[in-house]
């Protein structure tokens, strides 16, 4: 029996000393910077954003094992100039992309320092035109104003509306889908009255009643944020104007809003990349919202898909790019720059601007028991719309 043991000891000696003579395999670590809004007066969508880049990091890292990605991660609190300092200080520590940020003014001069560094920034936080008009070769984004248009004229198409009221901010992104929109539906023959608001105001009835007497239009198209909404559509209720629907922007179509202001939200219209309750019928679908539930038991929101979506593509060009030993020579880009792929907001295909031309929003309406389905386009919707209808 000792020299059965020891014989079984010999062997187990000497595979250890095998053992120990191999190379252990160590995935290869990438740092990718983040700079989002995570105080300051974006908050809200920064903190959503970047949980969404976090979830995508767990994903990539779980599926990839000779490729782990690391995050660094600095708050822009909202303002342009740290912003701009974030990113200086992320190509410092030798980041290979960055992603996050939110709002044209703060994306415009933090994306530029990235530019002047030679590193990639991605982003789905501006729509703004004079983003991709600056001829950047690193620069990225998943949205623009046109996928946001698309889903209004379509859904417009589709109702057969002759008028159409559009109340809008007057900051840049607002600005232009409010142009583009004007611009289109007048080329289909409907009559637009445009309306413009100060990003101050708080009092929406002088417009709102313009629309009542004046305009009577069929639609009201509401392009604003969150505070902008919840004024119009207070000012409504009480003028009450002869509408046949309320239909809003981005920051609408939320569960948030839905909560927060349920006497002002049913039957409104408001674009949305999924539905809530949320559906997933993709196995990375399914992944995605597992992971999203595991890491932060909360309701989902848009943000996190939108930053799932660009940092997931961010890293398979970091991925691709080292395969191919480009890393250090514009790898990232140029494999960014070849991207085709359907993912969860729909297939991305990148100019040669950066912008996704492929990018079409969809359409949510707050219905009954705070649900918000999809309802247009037809193949994404998973309830029937109801119209016409309004909140009150």
């Amino acid at each position: 029996m000792k020299s059965r043991i020891s014989a079984t000891l010999a062997v187990v000696a000497m595979v250890l000393m095998f053992l120990a003579t191999v190379p252990i395999s160590h995935a290869k670590e990438f740092l990718v910077g983040v700079e989002a809004p995570l105080t300051g007066a974006l908050a809200r969508v920064g903190r959503g954003t970047n949980e969404g880049i976090m979830v995508a990091t767990e994903v990539f890292n779980r599926h990839n094992p000779k490729h782990k990605i690391k995050l660094v991660t600095i708050d822009n609190e909202s303002s342009p100039a740290k912003a701009v300092a974030a990113v200086e200080r992320l190509a410092s520590q030798g980041v290979v992309g960055i992603t996050g940020g939110y709002g044209s003014n703060i994306i415009g001069p933090a994306s530029d320092a990235a530019e002047k560094a030679g590193i990639v920034y991605i982003t789905s936080g501006g729509t703004g035109k004079e983003l991709t008009a600056r001829g950047l070769k690193h620069f990225f984004r998943i949205t623009n104003t046109e996928g946001y248009n698309k889903v209004a004229k379509g859904l417009f198409a589709n109702w057969g509306v002759r008028s159409v009221s559009i109340i809008y901010n007057t900051k840049e992104g607002t600005v232009d889908l409010a142009k583009d929109s004007q611009r289109d539906l007048t080329a289909r023959g409907i009559k637009v009255a445009m309306h413009p608001f100060d990003p101050g105001i708080s009092d929406f009835k002088p417009i709102v009643n313009k629309v009542k007497l004046q305009d009577r239009s069929e639609v009201i198209f509401m392009i604003g944020y969150e505070n902008d909404y919840v004024g119009i559509l207070r000012a409504a209720k009480v003028l009450r104007p002869q509408v046949k629907a309320m239909v809003g922007a981005w920051s609408l179509a939320t569960p948030k809003m839905a909560t927060d202001f349920p006497d002002l939200m049913p039957n409104v219209y408001g674009t949305a990349l999924i539905p809530d309750p949320p559906e997933f019928k993709t196995a990375e679908g399914k992944e995605f919202f597992q992971t999203q539930q595991r890491m932060f038991r909360k309701d989902l929101d848009y943000l996190n898909l939108l930053g799932y979506v660009q940092a997931m593509l961010l890293f398979e060009a970091i991925k691709r790019a080292d395969e191919k030993g480009t890393l250090a020579k514009g790898g990232v880009a140029d494999e960014l720059r070849k991207t085709n792929k359907e993912t969860l907001i729909g297939r991305v295909t990148f100019d040669h601007k950066g912008d996704n031309i492929t990018f079409a929003q969809r359409m949510g309406q707050h219905q009954a028991g705070g649900k918000i389905p999809l309802v247009w386009p037809k193949e994404y919707a998973n309830a029937r719309m109801n119209y016409p209808a309004v909140p009150w």
